[in-house]
């Protein structure tokens, strides 16, 4: 067995040990509520190969069509779609139609979150902002009842909790740490929350609330902040330490326990069946860790494949066929599939767009498109960002 399929095979016995199969509370990037049916994407595994780029430079494989939903600094009934679009997920609307939210990492307070309503036959019906004036607005994540967790990606940054739909103000959550946030994602079973750390020497967290309400969800304001230590090497069980200072009164957060493990990059963070799955940006590298069996094991290193399909590991989630989809900051610009079996696949790359990311990527609560977008558009600027939707036989 030579060295790369050696590392296929490792790969993809670590990934089915999560038992990526199936549905769970959420579907693709989407909160999986009552009002939408649920579609069975086919596998991604199966897509075939890129196809040259179409009118609005995206390569698809054969069946896949693309269009743009909203373009940055453009009016959309009498909202400016925010610059640097970011991390984003979906959410059911009344009629059958979905809300795409989106942060704007945007800095010195100029960030925030934007929404995008569509009616049940995808047609945009309305743009509005459900957060204003916060800075650096990268990803974050949402959650069991409905809200968006969006996190602010610099020194003493901040979680604010918001609603989709715009009717209710975003709310502070300061027990969930002030530092470098990055994502977060919500374990359905225990209402614990994982948070990661855009920094080279960034940690894993873990939030749990003292309190859990008559609907069974967590107080996000009253809780234990703890950070992760790897007990040996860089795979394995974990132990979790508390945080003493949360709010980071008098030093970091990451700096506050000796013990802690250190993650080069954290990115984004996603929960399905119970396992908890995570990029690092900085070494190119996704962990999967099984929550139930408290073991976190690498099930995709860039650094072992002479030509990485996969590298600039960024925003990521998964479909209901139990694929995991990583965007990537930087390599291909493209997005890629993790198949069940290990495999690499990319599912669309951008073309013309080399200053800029992709960000967001989300599926529709019925599953049948995904959104996403170019931060920085063709130009690299940040007022140029584009979002996209992709329709297929998803």
């Amino acid at each position: 067995m030579t060295g790369k399929q050696q590392t296929f095979s490792q790969n993809r016995r670590r990934f089915l040990q999560h038992s990526f199969i199936g549905l769970g509370a959420f579907v693709g990037n989407s909160l999986f509520l009552p009002g939408i049916a649920n579609s069975s994407p086919q596998a991604l595994h199966t897509i075939g190969e890129l196809l040259a780029a179409d009118e609005n430079g995206v390569r698809l494989p054969k069946g896949f069509t693309s269009r743009i939903v909203a373009r940055s600094s453009h009016n959309y009934f009498g909202y400016h779609w925010p610059g640097a679009p970011d991390g984003g997920a979906t959410f059911t609307a009344d009629g059958g139609g979905w809300v795409y939210v989106s942060n704007s990492e945007i800095d010195k307070g100029k960030g925030g979150v934007g929404s995008l309503r569509f009616d049940k036959d995808g047609k945009l019906v309305d743009a509005y902002a459900i957060l204003n004036n916060t800075s650096r607005n990268c990803a974050g994540g949402p959650t069991p009842w409905g809200t968006w967790l969006s996190c602010e990606e610099i020194d003493l940054g901040q979680v604010w909790e918001c609603d989709p739909y715009g009717k209710n103000d975003p709310i502070l959550r300061a027990a969930l740490g002030s530092f470098t946030h990055e994502a977060v994602a919500v374990d359905t079973n225990t209402m614990q929350l994982y948070l990661t750390e855009d920094k080279r020497d960034g940690c894993l967290y873990r939030y749990t609330a003292n309190k859990i309400d008559t609907d069974g969800y967590p107080d996000l304001d009253d809780g234990v902040l703890e950070v992760a230590e790897i007990i040996n090497g860089k795979e394995g069980k974990l132990r979790w330490h508390m945080i003493p200072d949360p709010l980071a009164m008098k030093i970091s957060t990451r700096k506050q326990v000796k013990q802690c493990s250190r993650f080069n990059g954290g990115e984004g963070i996603w929960y399905h069946q119970g396992s908890i799955f995570f990029t690092t940006k900085g070494d190119n590298r996704v962990y999967a860790y099984d929550i139930k069996n408290n073991d976190l094991s690498i099930i995709y290193n860039a650094a072992l494949y002479i030509q990485p399909v996969l590298t600039g590991v960024d925003n990521i989630t998964s479909n209901a066929s139990g694929e995991l989809l990583v965007a990537e900051d930087g390599g291909d610009l493209q997005i890629v599939v993790i198949t069940k079996f290990g495999e690499t696949i990319p599912l669309l790359q951008l073309v013309g767009h080399d200053r800029s990311e992709i960000t967001g990527p989300a599926f529709s609560p019925d599953g049948s498109r995904l959104y996403f977008s170019s931060q920085r558009g063709m130009t690299g600027r940040s007022a140029d960002g584009i979002t996209f939707e992709i329709t297929s036989p998803f």
